[in-house]
């Protein structure tokens, strides 16, 4: 176990401090998990999440449609003209981005929402690198907010036998969602406070940008509506949502095609896949797939059972808290679905309601990746982007909205749910 701990925390060093050669580094480590034996070369499909690659790679593609057909200009006029300066517009598309995510998975949201930011930026002569890491924290943000969200929440609704509606009221009481709103609200403010000095106005020129084709942004849309539509169902293939995004990307490419009436029209959203940001995730899942198996996370896990003792209120602090920690350097995806047992057997065990343990957990791993540029798949996601643009994302640069971002939101969040749960 040492050696895996070892090796996962000297690749996160490397990473932070080599990050043009992030998805390098990452593959490597991933391939000496492999070869090492601390991944099992017959676990090597199982620890890679295919429906995350599949659904990074159909968005991406389906968003150069979406963003040839002008749409993205067009949103991004309809924007300026109801905010008065770069400042607000920053906050608000933040905020536009955590509406979605409440019912889209966060890095289809960033896919989505990035090219309006990319175009305000544009219009505005402004830097996008804050404004598409303000879009990614906020996608996070959310993912807790419903059970349609994320991942961790549908895996938590699943053990607790959770409807849709008991995400907003649970057990006569007010539920997660407001938690996660109040959080939002709070970091909105942070978000405010850290553009205070862009206060440049926006021009308005009266002018509308003109959407040269509607279809994509209509195969957009039912991406959404598929995307929802399908976290209802029970038993579904875990590779679903990929499924539906290459499906898209498959009948936008089909219509592209008949439209231009060239195959080599494909080629323009074929190429705007970035290869770089599937490969980090690919190296990350192998890597968090050793140590899953070397038993790391369940050492973790072992090991807030034991601080936390016979104190409710103590082990809560401790799953909130350790939950961010830990979230913000590996996938909160693992990390849940084995601490969602143990809290299980916790509560069992010391006779109290899990519902507040559990909420704890997730608002904690949901927005912990909040923390790194590499906590989660929608904050690299966001930054392929900016790399695809020409823009570098430094540490600092993200540290200095992410850090004090988690925080505004994870604390409300934190104090919310005790006193409502507790």
């Amino acid at each position: 176990m040492i050696y895996a701990i070892i090796l996962f925390a000297v690749t996160y060093v490397l990473m932070l401090i080599f990050s043009k050669w992030r998805p390098w580094i990452a593959i490597v480590s991933g391939a000496v998990f492999l070869v090492s034996g601390m991944l099992p070369y017959g676990d090597f499909f199982a620890a890679i999440d295919f429906n995350v690659l599949l659904m990074i790679a159909g968005t991406m593609g389906l968003v150069q449609l979406f963003i040839d057909s002008k749409m993205p200009a067009l949103l991004a006029d309809l924007v300026m003209e109801k905010v008065p300066n770069v400042q607000m517009a920053a906050v608000s598309l933040a905020l536009f981005a955590g509406i979605i995510s409440a019912f889209v998975d966060n890095v289809a949201t960033v896919l989505m929402v990035a090219p309006v930011g990319l175009a305000i930026c544009r219009k505005l002569n402004t830097n996008p690198v804050p404004f598409i890491i303000g879009i990614a924290v906020s996608s996070n943000l959310q993912g807790a907010a419903t059970l349609v969200g994320d991942t961790t929440a549908i895996m938590l609704g699943s053990e607790a036998g959770m409807s849709f509606l008991d995400f907003f009221w649970y057990k006569g009481r007010p539920s997660i969602f407001f938690a996660v709103e109040l959080g939002a609200i709070v970091s909105a403010l942070i978000l405010a406070y850290l553009f205070c000095k862009e206060k440049d106005k926006v021009e308005q020129t009266g002018q509308r940008t003109a959407v040269t084709d509607y279809v994509p942004t209509v195969l957009l849309l039912a991406t959404i509506a598929l995307l929802v539509g399908t976290s209802f169902i029970d038993k579904k293939p875990d590779i679903t949502n990929g499924l539906v995004c290459m499906g898209m990307l498959l009948i936008g490419l089909v219509y592209t095609c008949i439209r231009e009436k060239t195959p080599k029209a494909v080629l323009v959203p074929l190429k705007a896949i970035d290869f770089e940001t599937i490969g980090l995730l690919f190296g990350l899942f192998l890597m968090i797939g050793g140590i899953d198996n070397m038993g790391v996370i369940d050492a973790a896990a072992n090991l807030l059972k034991t601080l936390g003792g016979g104190n409710a209120f103590v082990l809560y602090t401790l799953i909130v808290w350790a939950s961010v920690l830990i979230s913000a350097f590996i996938d909160n995806i693992p990390y849940v679905a084995t601490m969602i047992p143990v809290i299980g057997g916790l509560a069992a065990a010391m006779q109290m309601d899990p519902t507040v343990l559990y909420f704890g957990l997730l608002s904690g791993a949901t927005l912990g990746g909040n923390c790194t540029p590499i906590g989660a798949s929608a904050n690299i996601t966001g930054i392929g982007i900016l790399r695809r643009e020409g823009y570098t994302v430094k540490n600092r640069d993200f540290f200095r909205i992410g850090i004090p971002f988690t925080l505004a939101a994870i604390i409300p969040a934190y104090i919310y749910l005790w006193f409502v749960f507790g």
